[in-house]
């Protein structure tokens, strides 16, 4: 299929696609006589997984570390291990801030209750 087609089906843009080859996440597409690129079924799915990747909340950097798993490991174990892995980063990191918030807004409490008694 061609790069238009390809975007479509995997409801990205085109110069997603491009953004992508660029940095390694796709293979670049199969340049036939005409000069232009033909794309398989196999880089629609790994343009899918990589969107569901992204819906995870992974970056890019990060996308590009596991996503060969998922066609290379046909178990699946390897990629979703390591997914496992960063994903309980991601909470220990969400947990932490959400803590240092709850901190800094009783912190903003405690001034506005003491601004509040002595200009009131």
């Amino acid at each position: 299929m061609r790069i238009g087609e390809l975007a479509r089906r995997a409801q990205v843009t085109i110069r997603t696609v491009r953004y992508y080859e660029s940095i390694g996440l796709l293979p670049q597409g199969m340049r036939e006589g005409s000069g232009q690129h033909y794309y398989t079924e196999d880089t629609l799915v790994r343009l899918r997984k990589i969107d569901q990747l992204k819906k995870l909340g992974l970056s890019l950097d990060e996308i590009r570390e596991v996503v060969d798993f998922y066609f290379i490991d046909p178990s699946g174990v390897q990629s979703k291990q390591k997914v496992l892995s960063l994903l309980r980063q991601y909470l220990a990191q969400t947990d932490q801030k959400i803590n240092e918030l709850q901190q800094f807004s009783a912190e903003l409490r405690t001034h506005i209750d003491y601004f509040e008694r002595c200009f009131t």
